[in-house]
Protein backbone atom coordinates (compact mmCIF):
# COMPACT_ATOMS: atom_id res chain seq x y z
CA UNK A 1 0.00 0.00 0.00
CA UNK A 2 1.93 3.17 -1.31
CA UNK A 3 1.09 6.72 0.03
CA UNK A 4 2.07 7.98 -3.42
CA UNK A 5 -0.32 7.26 -5.79
CA UNK A 6 0.75 8.84 -9.74
CA UNK A 7 -2.75 9.05 -11.62
CA UNK A 8 -4.89 9.41 -8.44
CA UNK A 9 -3.45 11.14 -5.79
CA UNK A 10 -3.58 9.40 -2.12
CA UNK A 11 -6.11 7.08 -3.68
CA UNK A 12 -5.36 4.43 -1.16
CA UNK A 13 -6.15 6.69 1.81
CA UNK A 14 -9.10 8.90 0.00
CA UNK A 15 -13.01 8.55 1.33
CA UNK A 16 -14.51 6.00 -0.99
CA UNK A 17 -18.20 5.62 -0.39
CA UNK A 18 -18.14 6.31 3.14
CA UNK A 19 -14.73 4.88 4.31
CA UNK A 20 -11.29 5.24 3.03
CA UNK A 21 -10.40 3.08 0.14
CA UNK A 22 -7.79 0.54 2.16
CA UNK A 23 -10.98 -0.07 4.47
CA UNK A 24 -12.86 -1.97 2.10
CA UNK A 25 -10.59 -4.93 0.80
CA UNK A 26 -9.06 -4.93 4.41
CA UNK A 27 -12.43 -5.62 5.73
CA UNK A 28 -13.79 -7.84 3.24
CA UNK A 29 -10.57 -10.12 3.79
CA UNK A 30 -11.05 -9.72 7.66
CA UNK A 31 -14.50 -11.22 7.25
CA UNK A 32 -12.48 -14.75 5.65
CA UNK A 33 -12.11 -16.88 8.66
CA UNK A 34 -9.83 -19.06 6.64
CA UNK A 35 -7.26 -15.79 6.75
CA UNK A 36 -5.22 -15.90 9.18
CA UNK A 37 -3.10 -12.82 8.84
CA UNK A 38 -3.28 -9.73 6.75
CA UNK A 39 0.07 -8.16 6.29
CA UNK A 40 0.06 -4.71 4.78
CA UNK A 41 3.47 -3.51 2.90
CA UNK A 42 3.58 0.14 3.29
CA UNK A 43 5.50 3.01 3.30
CA UNK A 44 2.54 5.06 4.85
CA UNK A 45 2.73 3.72 8.39
CA UNK A 46 1.44 7.20 9.84
CA UNK A 47 -1.47 7.59 7.50
CA UNK A 48 -2.70 4.77 8.22
CA UNK A 49 -2.31 5.50 11.86
CA UNK A 50 -4.06 8.99 11.36
CA UNK A 51 -7.08 6.99 9.88
CA UNK A 52 -7.57 4.68 12.78
CA UNK A 53 -5.43 1.50 11.59
CA UNK A 54 -3.12 0.13 13.92
CA UNK A 55 -1.30 -2.97 14.00
CA UNK A 56 -3.49 -6.29 16.08
CA UNK A 57 -3.99 -10.00 15.77
CA UNK A 58 -4.02 -10.08 12.51
CA UNK A 59 -3.12 -7.22 11.36
CA UNK A 60 0.48 -7.29 10.69
CA UNK A 61 2.03 -3.49 9.17
CA UNK A 62 5.09 -4.07 7.66
CA UNK A 63 7.49 -1.11 6.68
CA UNK A 64 8.09 -1.05 2.86
CA UNK A 65 12.21 -0.82 2.36
CA UNK A 66 13.44 2.23 0.45
CA UNK A 67 15.09 -0.16 -2.10
CA UNK A 68 11.66 -1.35 -3.30
CA UNK A 69 9.87 2.17 -2.89
CA UNK A 70 8.81 3.43 -6.21
CA UNK A 71 6.61 3.62 -8.71
CA UNK A 72 8.62 1.65 -10.92
CA UNK A 73 8.99 -1.10 -8.22
CA UNK A 74 7.87 -4.46 -9.50
CA UNK A 75 5.50 -5.97 -6.74
CA UNK A 76 7.40 -9.51 -6.98
CA UNK A 77 10.35 -7.39 -5.50
CA UNK A 78 7.34 -6.68 -2.62
CA UNK A 79 6.31 -9.98 -2.67
CA UNK A 80 10.18 -11.83 -2.35
CA UNK A 81 10.50 -9.60 0.88
CA UNK A 82 7.14 -10.42 2.49
CA UNK A 83 7.51 -14.19 1.53
CA UNK A 84 11.31 -14.10 2.77
CA UNK A 85 9.99 -12.35 6.40
CA UNK A 86 6.46 -13.61 7.19
CA UNK A 87 6.14 -18.14 6.72
CA UNK A 88 2.62 -18.96 5.23
CA UNK A 89 1.38 -22.31 3.57
CA UNK A 90 -0.19 -20.00 1.15
CA UNK A 91 0.03 -16.37 0.09
CA UNK A 92 -3.09 -14.38 -1.22
CA UNK A 93 -2.09 -11.08 -2.95
CA UNK A 94 -4.42 -8.45 -3.49
CA UNK A 95 -4.91 -4.15 -3.93
CA UNK A 96 -6.39 -1.74 -2.00
CA UNK A 97 -7.27 -0.57 -5.81
CA UNK A 98 -9.62 -3.65 -5.77
CA UNK A 99 -12.47 -2.37 -3.37
CA UNK A 100 -15.58 -4.45 -4.55
CA UNK A 101 -14.63 -7.90 -4.53
CA UNK A 102 -16.28 -10.01 -1.91
CA UNK A 103 -15.36 -12.46 0.59
CA UNK A 104 -17.59 -15.07 -1.24
CA UNK A 105 -14.92 -14.80 -3.82
CA UNK A 106 -12.21 -14.85 -1.99
CA UNK A 107 -13.59 -18.29 -0.45
CA UNK A 108 -14.10 -19.62 -3.69
CA UNK A 109 -11.16 -19.08 -4.95
CA UNK A 110 -9.34 -20.32 -2.02
CA UNK A 111 -11.55 -23.18 -2.22
CA UNK A 112 -10.25 -23.87 -5.84
CA UNK A 113 -6.91 -23.71 -5.52
CA UNK A 114 -6.62 -25.74 -2.47
CA UNK A 115 -8.25 -28.70 -4.85
CA UNK A 116 -5.80 -27.78 -7.69
CA UNK A 117 -2.93 -27.40 -5.61
CA UNK A 118 -3.65 -31.05 -3.93
CA UNK A 119 -4.28 -32.75 -7.05
CA UNK A 120 -1.21 -31.21 -8.84
CA UNK A 121 -3.13 -29.32 -11.22
CA UNK A 122 -1.95 -26.06 -10.64
CA UNK A 123 0.86 -24.24 -8.24
CA UNK A 124 -0.90 -20.65 -8.28
CA UNK A 125 -3.93 -19.14 -9.46
CA UNK A 126 -5.13 -15.78 -10.81
CA UNK A 127 -8.35 -13.87 -11.59
CA UNK A 128 -9.52 -13.05 -14.87
CA UNK A 129 -12.65 -11.42 -16.85
CA UNK A 130 -14.01 -13.52 -19.56
CA UNK A 131 -13.75 -11.48 -22.81
CA UNK A 132 -15.93 -12.37 -25.62
CA UNK A 133 -15.62 -9.74 -28.21
CA UNK A 134 -14.32 -8.65 -31.80
CA UNK A 135 -10.55 -7.48 -31.20
CA UNK A 136 -8.53 -5.28 -34.03
CA UNK A 137 -4.95 -4.07 -33.88
CA UNK A 138 -4.03 -0.52 -34.90
CA UNK A 139 -3.80 -0.98 -38.31
CA UNK A 140 -7.72 -2.31 -38.36
CA UNK A 141 -6.30 -5.28 -39.04
CA UNK A 142 -8.55 -7.96 -37.21
CA UNK A 143 -7.23 -10.20 -34.26
CA UNK A 144 -9.72 -12.90 -33.29
CA UNK A 145 -12.24 -12.69 -36.02
CA UNK A 146 -13.23 -12.70 -39.87
CA UNK A 147 -14.77 -9.40 -40.71
CA UNK A 148 -16.53 -11.76 -43.75
CA UNK A 149 -17.82 -13.74 -41.85
CA UNK A 150 -19.28 -12.67 -38.46
CA UNK A 151 -20.46 -15.08 -36.08
CA UNK A 152 -22.06 -14.04 -32.89
CA UNK A 153 -19.57 -12.67 -30.23
CA UNK A 154 -20.98 -15.27 -27.68
CA UNK A 155 -19.28 -18.28 -30.25
CA UNK A 156 -15.85 -16.19 -30.45
CA UNK A 157 -13.30 -18.42 -28.83
CA UNK A 158 -13.11 -16.56 -25.35
CA UNK A 159 -9.98 -14.45 -24.13
CA UNK A 160 -8.88 -14.13 -20.72
CA UNK A 161 -8.16 -10.86 -18.45
CA UNK A 162 -5.86 -10.87 -15.78
CA UNK A 163 -7.80 -8.12 -13.93
CA UNK A 164 -5.12 -7.92 -10.67
CA UNK A 165 -7.91 -8.85 -8.30
CA UNK A 166 -6.69 -12.00 -6.24
CA UNK A 167 -3.58 -14.40 -6.41
CA UNK A 168 -2.63 -17.22 -4.89
CA UNK A 169 0.54 -19.27 -4.66
CA UNK A 170 3.26 -20.38 -2.51
CA UNK A 171 7.06 -19.97 -1.57
CA UNK A 172 7.71 -23.03 -3.46
CA UNK A 173 5.96 -21.98 -6.82
CA UNK A 174 7.15 -17.99 -5.97
CA UNK A 175 11.06 -19.14 -5.90
CA UNK A 176 10.40 -21.09 -9.11
CA UNK A 177 9.26 -17.82 -11.52
CA UNK A 178 10.32 -15.21 -8.77
CA UNK A 179 6.53 -14.19 -9.24
CA UNK A 180 3.66 -14.34 -7.94
CA UNK A 181 2.38 -16.37 -11.29
CA UNK A 182 4.15 -19.86 -11.10
CA UNK A 183 5.04 -22.46 -13.39
CA UNK A 184 1.44 -24.12 -13.59
CA UNK A 185 -1.11 -21.44 -12.64
CA UNK A 186 -4.83 -21.92 -13.05
CA UNK A 187 -7.42 -19.38 -13.83
CA UNK A 188 -10.41 -18.38 -11.75
CA UNK A 189 -13.39 -15.97 -12.98
CA UNK A 190 -14.68 -14.06 -10.73
CA UNK A 191 -18.12 -12.11 -11.10
CA UNK A 192 -17.26 -9.52 -13.59
CA UNK A 193 -19.03 -6.85 -11.35
CA UNK A 194 -16.53 -7.58 -8.90
CA UNK A 195 -13.21 -6.91 -10.65
CA UNK A 196 -12.98 -2.81 -11.20
CA UNK A 197 -9.49 -2.35 -10.54
CA UNK A 198 -8.59 1.60 -9.36
CA UNK A 199 -6.15 2.32 -11.73
CA UNK A 200 -7.38 5.97 -13.14
CA UNK A 201 -9.21 9.09 -12.65
CA UNK A 202 -12.18 7.35 -14.71
CA UNK A 203 -11.60 3.61 -13.15
CA UNK A 204 -12.35 5.71 -9.06
CA UNK A 205 -15.87 7.04 -10.94
CA UNK A 206 -16.66 3.51 -11.92
CA UNK A 207 -16.19 2.25 -8.92
CA UNK A 208 -18.18 4.41 -6.96
CA UNK A 209 -21.24 3.80 -9.28
CA UNK A 210 -20.84 0.36 -9.10
CA UNK A 211 -20.34 0.41 -5.17
CA UNK A 212 -23.53 2.98 -4.52
CA UNK A 213 -25.27 0.50 -6.56
CA UNK A 214 -24.33 -2.66 -4.03
CA UNK A 215 -25.56 -0.51 -1.72
CA UNK A 216 -28.54 -0.08 -2.65
CA UNK A 217 -29.31 -4.18 -3.20
CA UNK A 218 -28.24 -4.69 0.03
CA UNK A 219 -30.67 -1.84 1.67
CA UNK A 220 -33.14 -3.70 -0.44
CA UNK A 221 -32.28 -7.28 0.20
CA UNK A 222 -32.32 -5.84 4.42
CA UNK A 223 -35.54 -3.69 4.07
Amino acid sequence: MKAHSSRVPGKNFRDFCGKPLFRWILDTLLEVEEIDQVIINTDAREILAENGLMESERVQIRDRKPEICGDDVSMNLVLADDIANVPADIYLMTHTTNPLMSADTIRKALAAFQEAKETGKADSLFTVDKVQTRFYRADCSPVNHDPDNLIPTQELEPWFEENSNLYLFTAESFAKTRARIGTKPTMFEGPYFESVDIDTPEDWDFAVVAARFQQEQAKGDNA
